[in-house]
């Protein structure tokens, strides 16, 4: 058998692209290589690409057939709509009457801002009759006279009844122009969201048409037959093809990269990852061992969007301090990099020779109260890497690590300003710039009803040990670096699943409804690849209609790590710790083999017992939490009995609508989540889809939450 030996991920950023092998079958970190990215190059940044790629290659001994999958992620996308270089759009509104009323309305997206002093290019032409084909094209030479170079159609209820659209677009087919209907953007209703972003993905269209045909011809030449993919705004990865329809999905995928790697790799169950940069820092969350996705804001409006839900801090590795009046007032947002300065930490000790401290101003209308080293070696900037470093935060071998005596070196002029030693004022640097990230870390905390006794906080990125360690210090929680974390975005790329969400607005879905949307899902994710391993989650929201179906699935089997396994009593500590109990009160409920269920009892006066309980996998972690839980035994011909007698006695019904139990199924290696669905028929519904193409005599677990 021959067992696939590499995947590789790319991550192009502003400035470089970063690349990585990881084995196939232990995750394991082959070789790293770093070139610039190419964006002047005649082939864009494709060309950079296929360098990374063969320098990858010649430092792991490894040929292009050993590629077994290889995907990338890009800010081309973000950066064109953040820059305003994006094609104008030809926008087509259909409908008569009242319909033409709203749609008319649409032209108004001409005024949306890409950049300060520049707005989305946009043209509308209308169309009373989609299949009136002489009147689509009259519009589509009005468009193209006024510069159109891509299309758009959009008509009132066309998630229901999307032939017009596709009428428009057949229509227009012979002119050659890129198009885009905007039902097949998104399903849900609301015209003018709808519309807004199908025209935002438009507009980016032809650029990324060109780079994809290039990427894809680059890496075809280079004799790589694993299909290319292309990296996610929420956490996954897609077929190349499914990019060149629905490009807006690249939009924000950089955040995204950095904690799919800390999900796979890290193993992360429950908590925020941030991943720390120069200039600032990006915090998401992690909950129930998957990452946190909302509707994106874009242009400053909400889309349809679905991307991952990070924040933005202002503080980095880079960040320079501020001080007023013998005390530190802030850190950042300015950085040592914005400012053109070396880090201080990282001159030489006689570099550092006869410093003294100054205030300037980094940029024009800066304030000028950021801290500088006037020293024998020229100016240097003093930052939380160089806070950190004193302290002796970063290990040894990070990127960001320096001689902390010479760190020390660095913070001692500054310490005299303050009127302190040198720990003192670095620990009032790091407290300044921790404290802005922490008020976001908590408010996600809240969000999301994280537990801070559980939660893990994971840093990411180069500068990833001057914030987290600190943070963790200051906030009492767990708190590490991830493996590598210099390439840890690279690395997500490298083991992110086929992704793909597919949501339908169904007033009082039924159940074959939403099987119907589960299995569309789970298609789309086979058809752009995904061979092993396809799981679906379901969740359905009755205030607002919405059926939402997200599969995931591998390009190819991977083999378990075993590396990380650990003994029974390893994970009972796990668990334990989780609970917050000592080991002799943690009891064993259940378990498959991939999965051990632990819980414990509490005692509360007045109040019926609690039942916590833990899900921990072979590698230790904690998979799952619940604060109160019933779980129950049975095979897989015994559980729609089970099932269905379990649920009945764990629905209910009040003023707020019927509440089926929160389920999870253990079957073999997965564990399967229900918990989306509120409706019982529904819900056993799934839960028979789950079963249905396993062995009768597999053993089932139960896992179910009782909702208020």
């Amino acid at each position: 058998m021959n067992t696939p030996r590499i995947r590789v991920g790319i991550d192009v950023g502003g400035t470089f692209t970063d690349a990585v092998a990881v084995d196939a079958a232990t995750l394991e970190l082959l070789g790293q290589v770093k070139v610039p990215t190419s964006h002047h190059h005649e082939d864009g940044v494709a060309h950079g690409i296929v360098e990374a790629l063969d320098r990858l290659l010649e430092q792991t001994g490894r040929a292009s057939t050993d590629v077994a999958f290889l995907a990338h992620g890009t800010t081309q996308a973000t950066n064109a709509l953040l820059e305003g270089d994006v094609a104008r759009v030809g926008l087509i509104g259909i409908g008569t009457g009242p319909s033409a009323v709203f749609t008319r309305r649409l032209a108004s997206f001409g005024k949306l801002e890409l950049a300060p002093g520049k707005r989305l290019p946009l043209a509308y032409a209308h169309v009373a009759d989609p299949q009136d084909t002489s009147a689509v094209r009259r519009a589509v030479e009005q468009l193209k006279g006024d510069g159109a170079s891509v299309l758009v159609a959009s008509q009132p209820f066309s998630v229901d009844r999307p032939e017009g659209e596709q009428a428009v677009l057949d229509a227009a087919r012979p002119y050659g122009l890129p198009m885009t209907a905007a039902h097949g953007i998104t399903s849900l209703y609301g015209l003018h969201k709808r519309t807004r972003t199908a025209v935002v993905n438009a507009a980016i269209l032809p650029r990324m048409l060109a780079t994809a045909d290039l990427v894809d011809t680059s890496i075809t030449k280079a004799g790589v037959t694993a299909p290319l993919m292309v990296m996610r705004c929420d956490g996954g990865v897609m077929a190349l093809d499914e990019m060149r329809r629905r490009p807006l999905l690249t939009v924000l995928s950089g955040p995204a990269a950095g904690v799919a790697g800390a999900l796979m790799q890290e193993r992360v169950s429950e908590g925020a990852f941030l991943e720390t940069g120069g200039t600032s820092t990006d915090i998401s969350v992690v909950r129930r061992g998957k990452v946190a996705v909302r509707h994106a804001t874009i242009l400053g409006r909400t889309s349809y969007l679905n991307a991952l839900d990070v924040r933005t801090v202002g503080v980095g590795g880079g960040s320079m301090v501020r001080i007023e009046a013998g005390r530190v007032t802030g850190v950042g947002p300015r950085s040592a990099h914005i400012a053109g300065l070396p880090y201080a930490c990282f001159a030489s000790p006689d570099q550092l020779r006869d410093a003294r401290v100054e205030t300037v101003r980094p940029m024009e209308g800066d304030p000028a109260d950021y801290a500088v080293i006037d020293a024998a070696g020229g100016r240097f900037a003093v930052t939380m890497t160089c806070a950190a470093n004193a302290l002796g935060r970063v290990p040894e071998g990070d990127f960001a690590h320096c001689d902390p005596q010479t760190a020390r070196a660095a913070i001692a002029p500054l310490a005299a300003v303050l009127g302190t030693d040198v720990a003192t004022a670095a620990t009032r640097i790091l407290d300044a710039g921790i404290a802005q990230v922490k008020v976001v870390v908590d408010a996600m905390m809240r969000d999301y009803r994280l537990d801070k006794d559980t939660a893990v906080l994971v840093g990411g990125g180069g500068g990833a040990a001057t914030v987290t360690p600190h943070l963790a210090r200051t906030s009492g929680m767990e708190g590490r670096i991830a493996r590598h974390n210099e390439v840890i975005s690279p690395i997500g790329v490298a083991l992110a699943l086929v992704r793909e969400q597919v949501e339908r607005i169904v007033p009082g879905a039924s159940q074959e409804q939403i099987l119907a949307v589960r299995a569309e899902a789970e298609r789309a994710v086979v058809a752009q690849g995904a061979a092993a391993g396809v799981e679906v989650e379901v969740t359905v929201d009755p205030q607002t209609n919405t059926v939402r179906a997200v599969a995931t699935g591998a390009t190819e089997l991977r083999t378990q790590d075993r590396s990380h396994r650990v003994d029974d009593t390893e994970r009972l500590r796990a668990a334990a710790a989780s609970l917050r109990t000592d080991p002799a009160d943690v009891h064993v409920l259940a378990g498959t083999a991939a999965h051990t269920v632990y819980g414990t009892q509490t005692h509360r006066r007045l109040r019926p017992a609690r039942r916590p309980v833990r899900i921990v996998d072979m590698d230790g972690v904690v998979r799952h939490h619940a604060a109160d839980a019933r779980v129950e035994t049975t095979t897989v011909a015994g559980a729609p009995e089970l099932l269905a007698r379990l649920v009945g006695e764990s629905t209910s019904y009040g003023d707020g609508g019927v509440r089926a139990p929160a389920l999870r199924l253990l079957l073999g290696s997965r564990i399967a989540d229900l918990s989306g669905v509120l409706d019982p028929q529904p819900l056993l519904a799934l839960a028979h889809s789950e079963l249905r193409t396993r062995a009768a005599d597999e053993p089932v677990v139960a896992v179910l939450e009782v909702r208020s």
